[in-house]
């Protein structure tokens, strides 16, 4: 996934959301609605997660160090499982607070008409920013269903914002429901129970980017095309007999690491060898481009040999 197209997805999101959790905190300030309180902090957690991810963009290009041999590309699943879990949870645990204390304490709305405008208009910015993310990982879904993208998905960043977003749309249907009813029936409840509603659906979320997120941050190898790809490349190298077994990793969202030990003929030389390795690394990158770091161990194929070894 291209850095550039994910901070282009940051930077649309982030300007949508302040633009966004500006007015609506003026017009939950002005009406009183609880529901669209909890969408002002929703937008403004929002707007910490693409902070947060464009700093953990930023951090991740850093060079390699003594102390970090591999370099830092980590951290941009470092900082999308802060984002997940922190400041996601407390945009819906407050949101779930907010709710239950309205419903002890239920007061009428003033100047509906102003909370109804701003959801709209909300509605409109919210499309354009899940309108870019959706486009910018339209070329790397390779016919995966969004689900399945979002599941596999080695860089976080663009799956963070397009789950934001579509929390984000629906979130403001609960909002615009909650106040659009108790404008209706004059009942308060509706709107508590949309702040509920937007809770619930926030920690849902966070639940979910945290497993995801989680599971790159354990340590994720390539994909099961990506896979196959690499071992014809390298049993596809002349001097190549056979795999005899393989481990990916990756170190980052851009950044695979490939470990094989390969089986060569018992009478080729050291120099036969060396050029049968280079060759070998030429075919993976070619084929997974993203296989930046490649350690090809050559070995004989004996019948009795624990290909563990």
């Amino acid at each position: 996934m291209s850095t550039s197209g994910s901070g282009k997805a940051i930077v649309a999101a982030l300007g949508a959301n302040l633009g966004i959790a500006t007015t609506k905190f003026v017009a939950a300030g002005v009406s009183g609605s609880a529901s669209m309180l909890a969408e002002a902090i929703h937008s403004l957690a929002d707007s910490g997660n693409q902070v947060l991810l464009l700093v953990g963009g930023r951090r991740s290009r850093r060079a390699a160090t003594d102390a970090h041999p591999f370099g830092y590309g980590r951290s941009r699943y470092i900082y999308a499982f802060i984002v997940s879990i922190v400041l996601f949870s407390i945009g819906g645990l407050f949101s779930i607070f907010e709710g239950f204390d309205k419903l002890r304490e239920p007061h009428e709305l003033t100047n509906a008409w102003l909370p109804l405008t701003v959801l709209g208009v909300s509605i409109l910015l919210e499309s354009f920013s899940l309108r870019t993310a959706l486009h910018e990982i339209k070329p790397l879904r390779e016919g995966q269903s969004l689900i399945k993208f979002i599941r596999h998905a080695k860089s976080p960043e663009l799956p963070v914002v397009v789950l934001e977003d579509i929390a984000a749309l629906i979130g403001l249907v609960f909002a615009f429901a909650g106040v659009g009813l108790t404008v209706i029936t004059h009942n308060p409840a509706w709107d508590a129970a949309g702040t509920l509603a937007i809770g619930l659906l926030l920690v849902l979320v966070a639940i979910v980017l945290g497993a995801e997120t989680s599971s790159l941050l354990v340590g994720e190898g390539a994909s099961a095309t990506a896979t196959v790809r690499i071992r014809e490349a390298l049993e596809g190298t002349a001097g190549v007999n056979s795999v005899i077994h393989m481990k990916t990793l990756y170190l980052g969202p851009d950044e695979l690491m490939l470990g094989a030990k390969i089986a060569v003929q018992p009478w080729a030389s050291a120099g036969e060898i060396a050029a049968i390795i280079d060759n070998a690394e030429k075919a993976v990158r070619l084929v997974v481009p993203e296989t930046r770091v490649i350690y090809l161990e050559p070995d004989i194929l004996r019948p009795s040999k624990n290909s563990v070894n």
